[in-house]
């Protein structure tokens, strides 16, 4: 049986690095897949984990089960690295988290969540948005559509034809949102803009899923939250899906969170108990070892305060490599005008290269972009800059 089944295609993003393992050039250079790299060009791990995971070796007791939703201390850190601490939703009970595979385990949490109690519902994505969402959703067999979010002439965010595009979305439909750094645009509204969407979506019943990656990455850990502050305001319902891969770098510890708000205790209660089923039938409980990482941390002032120091170290060497790309392509091809690369933020950028600019780079150059363009500006460094601006500058 299994001979009639047909070759599958590799993913958009992570098949791209398993072509750029197999590629012998010696001076490749890999710009797909959203991991954070130090100048050395290196994944590392922080000192406040290493010192987080030392503590856990000394202490554990048990490799137990947790429970479906993961460790309660766990949920609570989270609720308050999402919202901040004492914030209404979390002080009325009306949040409730689960600790999830990642920050995709926490997207298909909801996803299964919403086919189980609300299968006439669709879930509306940004155009472009994250290569795995829509196949997240799909594969729960949810109903999907898009609204309008880029403009490819201005490289930016085109406000006015968003909120057109989320007008016409009915009540009762579900809309993923992402709470900072755009993937893969680096396009993100601002606090103002922020409060007409929340209002807007509030005002016509549908439910936000705030897709919230990269919390830190944009312009601190307090700072990025404001547009998620602004759902919570005006919206009595949402869902967040976060993640600690990127501003923890617990990459393949896979550490990731769901939290549902409900318009009060009770209700959120109710729909909590339904993602625990979609919980236990998938893969049943958490692992714990990420989990316990983020909580020793955040738990813990000093280490709180050596991690948010290295977030913002990794935060300000992106925003270098963004301005030192800019500089070094200007000086190479000066008719080329990729200042809007200062103007995105995060980990990424949509560079506005074709699919055959991309193509003509990973043939002649050995440089690995994804193929609509996107550009991992965490993965530039000072020793690969101008090799990169210099193959950018040939196919353009």
């Amino acid at each position: 049986m299994f001979q009639s089944v047909e070759m599958a295609k590799p993913d958009a993003i992570l098949g791209i690095t398993e072509a750029f393992k197999a590629d012998t050039n010696p001076n490749k250079i890999n710009l797909s897949v959203g991991v954070y790299k130090s100048e050395a060009g290196v994944t590392p791990i922080l000192a406040s984990v290493r010192e987080a995971e030392k503590r856990i070796l000394a202490t554990e007791t048990s490799k137990g089960y947790l429970p479906i939703p993961g460790d309660a201390v766990y949920g609570k850190l989270t609720q308050e690295q999402l919202f901040g601490e004492g914030h209404e939703v979390i002080e009325s009970g009306r949040v409730m988290t689960a600790n999830t595979p990642g920050g995709t385990g926490a997207l298909r949490v909801a996803a299964d969540t919403m086919k189980r109690c609300f299968p006439k519902s669709t879930v509306w994505f940004s155009n472009p948005t994250w290569a795995n969402h829509m196949k997240i959703f799909a594969s729960a067999g949810v109903p999907m559509k898009t609204y309008t979010y880029f403009d490819p002439e201005l490289h930016g965010l085109n406000f006015e034809r968003l909120l057109e595009s989320l007008q016409h979305i009915p009540s009762g439909d579900f809309v993923v949102l992402h709470g900072c750094c755009h993937n893969p645009t680096g396009a993100d509204p601002m606090v103002e803009q922020w409060k007409i969407i929340a209002e807007l979506l509030a005002t016509n019943g549908v439910i936000p899923i705030v897709d919230f990656a990269y919390q830190g990455f944009a312009k601190g850990s307090e700072a990025d939250r404001a547009g998620l502050l602004e759902i919570a305001k005006a919206c009595q319902e949402l869902v967040v899906c976060s993640s600690y891969s990127k501003n923890f770098g617990l990459y393949k510890e896979r550490v990731g969170a769901v939290s549902f708000v409900g318009k009060d205790a009770e209700t959120a209660q109710k729909i909590f108990s339904q993602v625990k089923i979609c919980i236990r039938t998938n893969y049943s409980n958490p692992p714990a070892h990420g989990s316990a990482i983020v909580s020793t941390i955040l738990g813990d002032a000093e280490l709180k305060a050596q991690w948010t120091a290295e977030l913002t170290e990794m935060r300000e060497r992106i925003s270098g490599m963004r301005k030192l790309f800019v500089d070094t392509l200007s000086g190479l091809k000066p008719d080329a005008d990729f200042g809007f690369i200062q103007d995105q933020i995060g980990m990424f950028s949509y560079s506005g290269l074709t699919s055959e600019q991309v193509a003509s780079l990973k043939a002649d150059h050995g440089i690995y972009v994804v193929g609509d363009g996107r550009i991992n500006v965490a993965g530039m460094t000072k020793n690969n800059m101008s090799a990169l601006c210099k193959g950018i500058a040939a196919v353009l």
